[in-house]
């Protein structure tokens, strides 16, 4: 069908790519509300081929990226926000307002380099999440690395791991708001037993997440958490934007989960080795799907060491580096 059709020509290109540069300013965020989502995610499987080969380019080294969104009347409208305020969260969420924005950002890589070092030096068997809504155990897996604001997304305050996603226990729930295919939701609440999703609910759009999380078999499993320190981000309004969104500073900073595809570069070893049956093993999701959904609330992550000592990573919106 038309919703499966691949351009000729489109794996060949994706083939020779040797970067990208995506500039987003959608005019329309739910201009799909009116499609069933099955013929969305049918969609979605079929481009699939497309991403899969660009990822195994970037993992060999053959590939670049970069991301970013531009302030649209329409993304303003949606997040409540004037014209002049959305730009505003932007020129400062990008530090645009300082003298020399370049060195704010050498400033934030430093410190973020320094948290990652330490993440990735304890040898954790899971992380505890807890905060008004959310009671999950996040199992990192083995050969696991804690990445992140690298400058592929502008701007960007994650610092981010693909865990074992047959180790994702408890609920899960997001009280940001997101569009998603031209659709929106709000207050999704998951609930993970032995890395599955076994139970959705939502207060607006559950339908739509529903389907979107029965797109294929990986769509219900876990292939992202990611932490923000609000001492980097400086965004404190809701962006209508998932780059932004996923950002979030505020008053205690964010978490977000992401059902569906996993990030090979997550994995501590030579990414151009990860085969398919090695993320399997080691339990790398794999889905035409990835949903970052977003908690602002306050919150506490402690990671339960193997030698059974408990070091709480992140408070207050802060790593405890």
């Amino acid at each position: 069908s038309q919703l499966a059709f691949l351009a000729p020509g489109r794996k060949e290109l994706a083939e020779a790519l040797a970067g990208s540069i995506y500039l987003r300013a959608p005019e329309s965020l739910t201009h799909l509300s009116d499609i069933d989502p099955k013929k969305i995610g049918k969609a979605l499987i079929a481009q699939k081929v497309l991403r899969d080969i660009l990822q195994k380019r970037e993992e060999k080294g053959l590939y670049g990226w970069t991301l970013c969104a531009l302030p649209t009347n329409e993304q303003a409208r949606c997040a409540n926000l004037s014209m002049k305020q959305y730009c505003s969260q932007i020129v400062r969420a990008c530090y645009l307002d300082k003298p020399d924005p370049v060195r704010a950002w050498k400033s934030i890589y430093r410190d973020a380099a320094s948290i990652k070092k330490w993440m990735n030096g304890m040898d954790v068997k899971y992380f505890h999440v807890e905060s008004e809504n959310i009671d999950l155990k996040i199992t990192p897996g083995k050969q696991r690395k804690w990445i992140g604001i690298s400058g592929h997304n502008i701007p960007s305050f994650e610092i981010f791991i693909s865990p074992d996603w047959r180790g994702t226990e408890g609920v899960y729930y997001a009280d940001q708001p997101s569009f998603r295919s031209g659709n929106y939701v709000e207050g999704v609440r998951l609930f993970f037993r032995k890395g599955q999703v076994t139970n959705i609910g939502a207060k607006k759009g559950e339908g739509f997440v529903k389907k979107q999380l029965s797109m294929d078999k990986g769509a219900r499993r876990t292939g992202e958490f990611s932490l923000t320190d609000k001492r980097f981000s400086r965004i404190n309004r809701f962006m209508a934007n998932t780059l932004y969104d996923e950002n979030y500073g505020g008053r205690h900073g964010n978490c977000h989960l992401a059902v569906g595809a996993s990030f090979s570069n997550t994995y501590d070893g030579d990414s151009s080795k990860l085969t398919r049956e090695v993320k399997q093993q080691l339990g790398f999701n794999d889905s035409a799907l990835h949903w970052d959904l977003v908690n602002t609330e306050k919150k506490s992550v402690t990671a339960r060491l193997k030698n059974g000592r408990a070091v709480v990573i992140y408070e207050n919106g802060q790593f405890q580096y």
